[in-house]
């Protein structure tokens, strides 16, 4: 019995010639989806025009306090010569400054930010508003709240042991009642 079971299997072998062929093709079929898929990460950057941006804005993060727009009384929320809404903020181990803004709703929000010393996060929560902070450059992101409502704005990149403690905070209000708050009342958002 163990040898005519021994035989029965021997039958059941493939022959070389078709196992080879069979591996020649799978292998083309793998590697021709491998090629494909590169064709189209290739021709989608080419046509999308993906690549890093070259419109980099650059400053010198040891003079941020002393000259520019990132000096102190330049920052936070203001209204711009053209009616636009600029939020300027700068990131430091381990708080943002301010620490907490007013902008209006259903209005186009230009954040503009960098940061004194290491790679900070900057996550507006329940947003899709999201983009790194590095020293020495200027990161501008563009977002527009519908509603009033307050966000949190925890850094989202860690940068030191008191990242954790990193957060500020976005409070949205009705359009006309942010062009009657003064420039002090839009940074603060102590009793409402």
């Amino acid at each position: 019995m163990g040898s005519s079971s021994f035989n029965h299997n021997l039958s059941r072998i493939l022959p070389e010639t078709f196992i080879t062929t069979t591996e020649r093709r799978w292998f083309f079929a793998m590697a021709s989806i491998i090629g494909i898929m590169m064709a189209v990460v290739v021709l989608t950057s080419a046509t999308h025009m993906l690549h890093p941006p070259s419109d980099v804005e650059t400053i010198d993060p040891t003079t941020l306090h002393l000259q520019g727009e990132f000096v102190e009384n330049n920052l936070g929320p203001a209204v711009e010569d053209d009616g636009s809404v600029s939020v300027r903020m700068l990131a430091e181990q381990y708080m943002w400054v301010p620490a907490c803004v007013k902008v209006p709703s259903d209005t186009t929000v230009r954040f503009r930010l960098t940061s004194a010393d290491v790679v900070h996060g900057f996550f507006v929560g329940e947003t899709n508003t999201n983009a790194m902070v590095v020293p020495g450059f200027i990161t501008e992101v563009l977002s527009k709240f519908p509603h009033s409502q307050e966000y949190k704005m925890p850094c989202d990149e860690f940068c030191g042991f008191g990242h954790h403690a990193m957060a500020a905070r976005v409070v949205v209000v009705p359009k006309n009642d942010f062009d009657n708050l003064s420039p002090e009342e839009r940074m603060s958002c102590g009793a409402q």
